[in-house]
């Protein structure tokens, strides 16, 4: 296990003002910033975009009831999987989680996987305007291959930068687009240090392992998320409203159950398709992390812990 490329002194991560811990979803982020927060006295903001909906706990790997008395949580079951959800609510509510934990001196620790809400935490939400009811239905119902076309021809830059496999960032790229006549690509906030501290002593860190350590992780996941109440799970939130919230059916996972309770491929097949997802995403998070955020990434092996992850960190 090694860090790469650490650009503060010892010294300066001794008494770090904060902690942003990012990663591919299965690298271990979880138990680091766990581990990280009880010795340090910090607490965790769940940078998570998924973790925010309430039964969604499984299949987002949520901390325990246990684990959240041990270090407090925020920015988790914080709405009903009925309800929108949006980067504008997560900034506004992870700067007040920051805020308050640092009124109380102690150390936040924003941890998740949610590439876009680190983002948008860090340089602003820009000038684009807010969602179009009318406009989103039309969009929702149009073909993504014809929204990419539209976004490649209108926004090159964007759509080189989007994640052209998820419809909800294309449909809001679209969407701006529309309404203002603007390229969404020029509408982004410019770059300024982060309202969480301007002090170098923040920490920016990514946990990284070799695409084997993690696909066997990832597989080790899914498998011990199906057998702790998976599908019971996804059947209890749709009966609460799931498959009415786009959003949250983006979730990994929960859509892929839906499809199986519906009928459309046994839960054998279901189980591979989601692993498959799983390792797409998680190698999509790590180029869009190494390519948007400024982060010391610590490269992590098999047998590595998240107390090997607070010794480097540490210097312990």
């Amino acid at each position: 296990m090694a860090a790469e490329a650490a650009p503060d002194p010892p010294s300066s991560i001794l008494h770090p003002h904060a902690i942003l811990l990012a990663g591919p979803t299965g690298a271990g982020k979880s138990e680091s910033a766990l581990r990280l927060a009880e010795m340090a006295g910090g607490e965790i903001v769940s940078v998570d975009s998924m973790q925010v909906y309430r039964g969604m706990d499984i299949g987002t790997a949520k901390a325990s009831p246990a684990e959240r008395a041990r270090v407090p949580h925020h920015l988790v079951d914080i709405v009903e999987v009925t309800q929108p959800f949006d980067a504008a609510q997560f900034v506004r509510l992870a700067r007040e989680a920051v805020t308050d934990i640092q009124s109380r001196g102690r150390m936040p620790i924003l941890c998740g996987g949610t590439g876009l809400y680190f983002k948008v935490f860090l340089e602003g939400l820009g000038d684009a305007p807010p969602a179009d009811a009318a406009l989103r239905a039309r969009l929702e119902a149009t073909p993504l291959p014809e929204l990419l076309r539209e976004l490649a021809e209108r926004d090159p830059v964007a759509y080189e930068r989007i994640d052209r496999q998820n419809p909800r960032r294309v449909i809001r790229a679209v969407e701006v687009i529309r309404l203002t006549g603007k390229p969404f690509s020029a509408q982004r906030a410019p770059w300024r240090p982060s309202t969480l501290n301007p002090q170098p002593s923040t920490l920016y860190i990514g946990l990284a392992r070799s695409a084997e350590d993690l696909h066997q992780r990832i597989e080790a996941r899914v498998d011990a998320m199906f057998r702790l109440g998976w599908v019971a799970e996804t059947e209890t939130l749709l009966q609460r409203g799931l498959a009415q919230n786009r959003t949250a059916m983006q979730a990994l996972g929960y859509r892929q159950i839906t499809e199986h309770l519906r009928g459309v491929r046994s839960l054998p097949e279901t189980i591979e398709l989601v692993k498959l997802r799983t390792r797409q995403f998680a190698k999509r998070q790590m180029t869009w992390f190494r390519r948007q955020l400024p982060l010391t990434w610590i490269s992590l092996d098999p047998q590595s812990s998240a107390e090997d992850v607070v010794r480097t960190l540490y210097g312990l």
